[in-house]
């Protein structure tokens, strides 16, 4: 039985799955609202009242809430989950020592470490979006045999990169100062807006025409 050719890497395919990827991580507008919920609750509790046990009981009460609605509409509950399980597992770093601000501890992990695997595969050469479009085409690696669609994806990669930077940037020095008012509006000013963002500076790029499809089914560069 013969193996199925993988398919061509064509500008389409990129945009495609650049599209798709954030699109799923965001989980559409419900999703973004229902990814933001639970922060918004926390945020506005916290400095309302300055009380973290009540606002962390806000915060995950709210998301087992929108987790309820989903099951009963029958609808996927993946991103509520996702919700439930980021603000508990951001919850138990606050309860543990006492102080609000340290609910943004997993996100620093989490970006910092997500900076440093992105950077580092576009510094070397083989950048994550490279794999991510090889998933597609059903051909993991082919893409690096082209140097044009190794900057392409270097690019892209870099794209989804700078978020993660930027969330440090300005989530590390809050932290410091304990400041976990600003700390919730900063989650969510740069939540789902910078996904949005990225995923249009990505689109934009791609469609410069500086990467048309060759007659060989290759991108070359203008």
């Amino acid at each position: 039985m013969s193996t199925p050719a993988p398919t061509p890497v064509t500008e389409g395919t990129v945009e495609a799955l650049v599209r798709k990827r954030l699109g799923d991580a965001l989980g559409g507008r419900r999703g973004m609202v229902e990814g933001a919920v639970p922060t918004l609750g926390f945020t506005i509790s916290w400095i309302l009242s300055h009380d973290l046990r009540l606002s962390l009981i806000i915060g995950v009460g709210m998301a087992v809430a929108l987790l309820l609605v989903r099951v009963l509409q029958r609808q996927p509950v993946q991103y509520v989950v996702n919700a439930i399980v980021g603000i508990s597992i951001a919850a138990v770093f606050a309860l543990r020592s006492g102080n609000a601000a340290d609910i943004i501890i997993p996100s620093l992990i989490y970006n910092s470490v997500y900076f440093v695997l992105l950077a580092g595969s576009a510094l070397v050469r083989w950048p994550v979006v490279g794999f991510m479009i090889g998933g597609v085409t059903g051909d993991p690696t082919g893409w690096h045999d082209d140097p044009r669609i190794v900057k392409l994806c270097g690019r892209l990669t870099w794209i989804l990169a700078i978020p993660c930077a930027l969330r440090v940037a300005v989530y590390y020095p809050l932290w410091l100062a304990d400041q976990a008012g600003w700390l919730g509006v900063a989650k969510l000013a740069l939540g789902w807006p910078l996904q949005l963002a990225a995923l249009a500076a990505m689109v934009w790029l791609l469609s410069r025409n500086h990467t048309p499809l060759a007659s060989d089914g290759r991108l070359q560069t203008a």
